[in-house]
């Protein structure tokens, strides 16, 4: 259930400008998670989100790029409870995923930092993951497809 909210989370601060823990709280409780101020204060701290300015000159939740050992972990955790199937074309991997986790997958997925990626883009289900040559995509996919449980 923890990790299926961290992944909620993480969709969520990618979708909408949110600023507060209560505001948090409000979206996760609209999404059917029954939790409490201090579960969202801790989820802040184990997903180590932090503030930062958006365009509008606003603060608001966001998802730190890291480089750090935790952010393979991370990615490992959310893409094994979300991922369902992962598939290769020349150069571009796609991720198929359970409905509305594709945006939380694809965060964890860019902060994972994984050499050959040129970019990503994620739907409500599915993520493209462009490579830069098909070899790259094919160790890729074998590697993904390791993961899904």
């Amino acid at each position: 259930m923890k990790q299926r909210r961290h992944a909620k989370i993480l969709e969520l601060i990618g979708k909408y400008n949110i600023d507060t823990q209560e505001g948090l709280l409000d979206h996760l409780r609209q999404e059917g998670f029954d939790v409490t101020q201090a579960t969202v204060s801790r989820d802040i701290k184990e997903l180590r989100l932090v503030k930062t300015l958006s365009p509008d000159g606003r603060y608001r939740y966001s998802f730190e790029k890291q480089n750090g050992k935790d952010a393979p972990s991370k990615f490992y955790s959310i893409f094994s409870d979300s991922a369902v199937s992962v598939a290769y074309a020349q150069n571009i991997v796609v991720v198929k995923c359970m409905t509305g986790m594709a945006n939380a997958v694809c965060a964890a997925l860019d902060a994972a930092g994984w050499k050959n990626i040129v970019g990503t883009v994620s739907g409500d289900d599915t993520i493209f993951v462009l490579l830069h040559d098909e070899m790259s995509a094919a160790e890729f996919a074998v590697e993904l497809k390791k993961l899904i449980r």
